[in-house]
Parts: C-alpha cells; sequence; structure tokens
C-alpha cells in the first residue's frame, strides 16, 4: 500500500523487486492506496512505472469510494492513462495470459459503502463461469483481493456468498490456484484442488514461481521476501 506516510517504504520495494532475478510480473493484491483520492493514485502509479516488469492492478476496500469521488470507473480511467500495462483494460475485472497460463482478475470491491466485507456480485460470478468454460481447456489462476478460503477466522473480514463462488469452482477442474490479499496473512491452504493463497502487505512481498506450468498439474513454490 502507498501513503505519504510510507513513501521510502514503497520505494524501497519497488527497489528490492527491481533487484529479484527473472521476475516476469508484479501483482498488487488490493488497497493499493491508503484513501481513495485521485492524487494519492497517480502518485502510486508513478512509483510503481518503476518498475523493470508489468504490473496488474486489483482493487481493494481502500481504493474506491464514489462518495470521495473516485469510483471504479474514474480509478480504472486513471489506471489506464498514467500506466503502460493497463492500457488496454477498461474494466476491474480483466483477463491476461503469461506463458499459457490464463490469469482472471475478479473484483469484490464496493465503491457505495466500501467495508472490509468482500462480494462477488452475481455478474462477476456470471463472467467468471463464461471465461472458465471459454478457457477450459487452459490452466487458470485467479486473483482477487478477498478470499473465498480465509487464512484465519476475522468477523470483521469474510466474503459474502463465498459459499456460491466455490460452488462454481467445483465444476470446473482448469482453475489451479486463487491468490488473494486483504488480511495481512501470507498463507496456502489446498481445497478441492485449487491453491488458495493470500498475501501479506508491505514491507513483504511473495515470489510465486509456477513449475510444470504446460501440464494439466502445474506446481507452485512461494518464497516471502521483505
Amino acid at each position: 500500500m502507498y501513503s505519504k506516510k510510507n513513501t521510502k517504504n514503497f520505494e524501497n520495494i519497488i527497489n528490492k523487486i527491481n533487484s529479484e532475478k527473472n521476475v516476469e510480473f508484479v501483482i498488487f493484491t488490493g488497497n493499493n492506496i491508503s484513501t481513495p483520492n485521485k492524487n494519492e493514485l497517480k502518485i502510486f502509479l508513478k512509483k510503481a512505472n518503476k518498475l523493470n516488469t508489468p504490473y496488474y492492478i486489483v482493487l481493494g476496500q481502500k481504493d474506491v469510494n464514489l462518495k470521495k469521488h473516485l469510483g471504479k470507473k474514474e480509478y480504472m480511467k486513471t489506471v489506464r492513462k498514467n500506466n503502460r500495462t493497463h492500457f488496454f483494460i477498461k474494466s476491474p475485472n480483466y483477463i491476461f495470459n503469461k506463458k499459457d497460463i490464463i490469469f482472471i482478475v475478479a473484483d469484490g470491491s464496493k465503491e457505495v459503502i466500501p467495508t472490509s466485507i468482500g462480494y462477488y456480485k452475481e455478474d462477476v460470478i456470471l463472467w467468471l463461469d463464461e471465461n472458465l468454460e471459454k478457457y477450459e481447456n487452459k490452466n487458470v489462476i485467479i486473483i482477487q483481493h478477498y478470499p473465498i478460503i480465509p487464512p484465519i477466522q476475522k468477523e470483521t473480514h469474510y466474503t459474502y456468498k463465498a459459499d456460491e463462488y466455490l460452488k462454481l469452482l467445483s465444476e470446473y477442474k482448469n482453475v489451479k490456484a486463487v491468490i488473494a490479499g486483504h488480511f495481512n496473512t501470507n498463507s496456502e491452504k489446498l481445497v478441492n484442488g485449487v491453491l488458495h493463497i493470500t498475501t501479506q502487505n508491505a514491507p513483504k512481498y511473495r515470489i510465486i514461481d509456477i513449475l510444470d506450468y504446460e501440464t494439466k498439474s502445474p506446481t507452485f513454490w512461494s518464497t516471502i521476501k521483505e
């Protein structure tokens, strides 16, 4: 997360990631800025642009708020204008691919009344269903802010109707992992053949290596760094 108070820490993380070998892309798993403010978003993007690799963005509850004049539409418009990776992305729900793996970014944030409770609306679930079927012969990794398998029990942090989402995943064999943030906890849980990974906030970051990605049974090797 970027904020004026932790500018140096954020810049240090960018420099550390740039010093890593063989990093192909970076994912910010939500709560990218401390408050939904367009100017702060622009500064975040300016600093993230110093990464040596492409980067992709997920929305969290701290990123958007219509009452503060930064809704999802304006957020993504600002990202497109100030980011070399997202110039083709118009929605917080989008798809990209790397080495024949399909990455699906699913948005569970709320812009009207942002809370720590995630909600993947019906239209997002339908969109996921369509694309999981479309790419049924490809390995798929889903990226989102709110996990559907929580790493810890926390009354203030959960995903509404997570059972419906899990039911959808059970209908497909191509989903290999779901990577999320939100809990500020590093965790890995294997549920029904899907690896649910959560990541921690700065100053820690996670390096994920995907091995045997060309097979139907890729494996994941994860390293926590700071």
